[in-house]
């Protein structure tokens, strides 16, 4: 497997997010992938790898630039705040990654998803939400809310999947509802799926080291079947 580290700049920022595929084949699907609020790490660097491995070119890209890791679950909110009050920050991050991943020769540039986890679903979300040319969009225990609910949808060229646990205090029931309404009004092709007993973070594996099991917390069924729910979109999308 081939790993390159591609350099960007947008945002004002210069990112350094990590390349991943299988050598000696033709261009294929590609797949950006969007880590936590903490930063471009292990865990959103491992799911790109895995999508390699499955044939897929991936991109586990760089959220606060020069591939900056923020521990603290404090600062890393504090480092998302001008995201979360303007879009357009969160959009142009995504894009570029997005023309750094189209660039590329290993690339089918007509068969490209996006997915994230936390805030990065959120990121894929509002990639979508601009209008890229992506076939499908996956958040994982992604936030779902956004500015501009009543118009940004319509713009939504791919399907959507969101996976998110039932309980997580982070995506409270009226927000979920908020997100159905707008996929709906957009006429997005669309779905939530929702797992019982399951709060935030439940892809994350180290989830448990943040000492918030009510509120973060790892699950390995919940991990497996949304794995499993996205591999089955991508082969409706890009077969």
């Amino acid at each position: 497997m081939r790993n390159e580290t591609l350099i960007y700049q947008a945002d004002g920022l210069t990112f350094r997010s990590q390349l991943f595929f299988e050598a000696d084949a033709g261009p294929r699907p590609a797949v950006l992938v969007f880590p936590e609020a903490f930063g471009l790490g292990e865990h959103a660097i491992s799911r790109a790898r895995r999508l390699a491995e499955l044939g897929y070119v991936a991109l586990a890209s760089d959220l606060h630039g020069d591939a900056r890791l923020i521990d603290d679950l404090q600062q890393a909110v504090g480092a998302l705040k001008p995201m979360q009050e303007d879009a357009s920050h969160t959009r142009a991050r995504a894009g570029a990654g997005l023309d750094a991943l189209r660039a590329r020769a290993e690339v089918d540039t007509s068969r490209i998803a996006a997915i994230g986890f936390c805030f990065g679903g959120t990121m894929a979300l509002e990639l979508a939400r601009s209008g890229a040319d992506i076939k499908a969009t996956v958040g994982f225990h992604s936030g779902l809310a956004t500015p501009a609910p009543a118009t940004d949808a319509k713009a939504i060229r791919g399907r959507v999947l969101v996976c998110i646990g039932a309980d997580d205090p982070m995506i409270p029931a009226d927000q979920r509802a908020a997100f159905e309404a707008e996929m709906r009004e957009g006429g997005v092709d669309w779905q939530m799926h929702l797992y019982g007993g399951t709060v935030h973070s439940f892809t994350n594996q180290a989830a448990a080291s943040r000492g918030m099991p009510n509120a973060i917390r790892y699950s390995p069924e919940a991990d497996a079947r949304s794995w499993a729910s996205m591999r089955a979109l991508f082969d409706e999308v890009f077969a």
